[in-house]
């Protein structure tokens, strides 16, 4: 097996932790930020539940860019979509949003846990984006192809 063969098989099995591990947090999140931390938001100061609802939304927005992309290589590594068109700004991950430190530390501890953890999967995906320009700049698509035919057979 070539290591072409053996970077695909490696890149698809972390494209597929990486969205696993996205829609568990998801679900974490939505559990917490409908559920679990309305409790807890009540008992914050009025500026303080308006941060922590905002942050909700940036976790949101961050997992939901993050899925989409995640999707997005899937499609790629299926062959449903040419990795040239993985590369338009509309299907690239983009700029996070910004939580600010002192919103951060007024807020529960789950929450602060939960905003975290998307930061940081936002982050190690953003490193997978930035390196994909890479691979499809010195894969000729003819490669690609012969690539995922091996993979499949």
């Amino acid at each position: 097996m070539g290591d072409s063969v053996i970077q695909s098989r490696v890149r698809r099995r972390l494209i597929d932790a990486l969205y696993v591990e996205a829609m568990l947090l998801a679900d974490e999140a939505r559990t917490y930020f409908d559920d679990g931390g309305r409790l807890e938001r009540e008992l914050l100061e009025p500026m303080a539940r308006v941060a922590f609802s905002c942050e909700s939304l940036k976790v949101t927005t961050r997992l939901m860019h993050v899925i989409a992309w995640l999707l997005t290589q899937r499609a790629v590594d299926a062959g449903e979509m040419p990795a040239a068109d993985a590369l338009d700004p509309s299907r690239r991950l983009g700029t996070p949003p910004v939580t600010e430190a002192m919103a951060l530390a007024a807020m529960p501890v789950q929450a602060r846990s939960l905003v975290a953890a998307s930061i940081e999967l936002y982050r190690r995906t953003a490193l997978l984006d930035a390196a994909q320009t890479q691979v499809v700049a010195r894969t000729s698509p003819a490669r690609s192809m012969l690539e995922r035919l091996a993979v499949a057979f």
